[in-house]
């Protein structure tokens, strides 16, 4: 009995326990490890398809940023025109209402210097008129301010000079 010649007992019994154990391990092991074969194909396979799948919801969303963002870049450069354009406008208005009142306080003032003048012209004439006449009252040792021909004799100096001064101009 070698091993070229097995004993008929131990190959049947060899070959129950082989089918017994075979079936067992076929019916017990094996689903279990085609389970978690397909578990670690799902996580592998699976876990690339929902990166691919995130990666592509990323890349969406990224283009939607850019665009938010060139949109709101558009926005602010036509805030920032619109702005300027505002800005430059009231500038010109400023600038016209300024120079308005200046014409107004120019032509004011204008007025006020002639006024002052023409004031000032018969204030000082008034006193050109009395010194006058107390010089001409010392000169000649009497008081020439009572004589009614004073004033008409300063009256006609002064129309002359005005009438000179008109002549000129």
């Amino acid at each position: 009995m070698g091993p070229l010649q097995p004993n008929a007992a131990e190959l049947v019994l060899g070959l129950v326990v082989f089918f017994l154990i075979f079936g067992i391990l076929g019916k017990a092991v094996l689903p279990r490890i085609e389970k978690t074969l397909a578990a670690r194909e799902d996580a592998i396979g699976g876990g690339m398809e929902r990166a691919e799948t995130a990666r592509a919801e990323a890349q969406r969303i990224y283009e939607e940023y850019q665009a938010e963002l060139q949109a709101a870049r558009h926005e602010a450069a036509r805030l920032r025109q619109a702005a300027a354009e505002e800005g430059t406008a009231l500038i010109a208005v400023i600038r016209a209402e300024g120079q308005q009142q200046r014409d107004q306080l120019v032509a004011e003032a204008k007025v006020q210097l002639a006024a002052d003048r023409i004031i000032a012209e018969a204030e000082l004439r008034e006193d050109v008129i009395s010194v006058a006449t107390e010089l001409a009252g010392r000169v000649v040792g009497e008081p020439l301010a009572e004589l009614p021909r004073t004033r008409a004799i300063a009256d006609a100096f002064f129309a002359e000079l005005d009438a000179k001064a008109t002549a000129k101009s």
